[in-house]
């Protein structure tokens, strides 16, 4: 039976203290908050989690963490995608030693001239889920890759069993409904950009990975209950509130960002890693204005 990736999934951000160590207290106090709303499951160690500024031992750390703390019924989601296969496949095995259902991994990027072609990337997909123990999730974020997985790209791998699924954030409402229609038949077209989610799940999406839900869950909940009970005014409603400060949360203030909107909603966002810096007097203001009516 394939993993069914449905509703709404927050990739989790990673708690730094000041001194910026892992803050294990916090991960506990957000995950036993999250677990309290009808968000599907966990992404963990993802970009929202900083995961490039992440050592192997502090990601498996945070894995164990909210392994630890999540409610038995939130599905589990490991960031373990890098650049070799070799280490993407040792990290998904971990994960799945510690009970992680499924792997997102994001498009290897950093040899530009050479990885950035259909084949290429084929080639990258199938030789690390031939070796998973879990199934894989393609994540395509090309704002921050520099690489767009191209649909042909998409279409040859899912045919491999052992990749069920792709995080598409590029926010390119014509490509998901491209993938959608090309993919192979069960292969799961998941989003990861809050300001589409109402198309894109009216599309056939049969979910979402958003940044956006760490800081205001209930909201994108709400987009997802509303598609599910077929009641368009709900959703484009829901969907046209949470449109400016899912922008800022993501697009324009990334992860420092959306920390603060964490802060402003209960949970814990605090610093992030170096070289990021947190927001500006200005930027802050800016946020609250656009999560006042956003709480929780």
């Amino acid at each position: 039976m394939s993993l069914r990736l449905q509703g709404i999934y927050p990739p989790l951000t990673t708690p730094f203290d000041h001194a910026g160590n892992i803050y294990v207290s916090k991960v506990q106090h957000n995950v036993e908050k999250w677990n309290l709303t009808a968000l599907s499951g966990y992404v963990v160690m993802g970009s929202t989690g900083e995961s490039v500024m992440l050592a192997t031992d502090e990601k498996i750390a945070i894995w164990e963490l909210v392994a630890k703390h999540a409610a038995p019924e939130k599905l589990l989601i490991a960031g373990t995608g890098v650049e070799s296969v070799r280490e993407t496949v040792a990290l998904t095995n971990r994960a799945a030693e510690l009970g992680y259902k499924a792997a997102m991994v994001r498009t290897p990027h950093y040899y530009k001239n050479l990885i950035n072609r259909a084949d290429a990337q084929a080639l990258y997909y199938r030789a690390v889920a031939d070796q998973s123990r879990i199934p894989l999730i393609i994540y395509n974020w090309p704002q921050a890759t520099g690489v767009d997985i191209p649909v042909e790209a998409v279409v040859a791998i899912s045919e491999h069993p052992n990749v069920i699924a792709i995080k598409e954030s590029s926010g390119n409402l014509e490509k998901v409904m491209q993938l959608i229609r090309e993919v192979k038949h069960g292969f799961q077209v998941l989003v990861g950009s809050a300001p589409t989610l109402w198309p894109s799940l009216l599309m056939g999406a049969s979910g979402a990975i958003l940044a956006y839900a760490n800081a205001a869950p209930y909201s994108v909940i709400a987009i997802w209950e509303a598609f599910r009970q077929r009641d368009d005014a709900a959703g484009l409603d829901w969907q046209n509130r949470i449109g400016r400060a899912s922008a800022l949360v993501t697009t324009k203030y990334g992860v420092p960002g959306l920390k603060h909107a964490m802060d402003l909603n209960g949970y814990y966002g605090g610093p992030p890693r170096l070289p990021l810096s947190v927001p500006t007097v200005d930027a802050r203001r800016e946020i609250e204005a656009a999560f006042k009516d956003l709480k929780g």
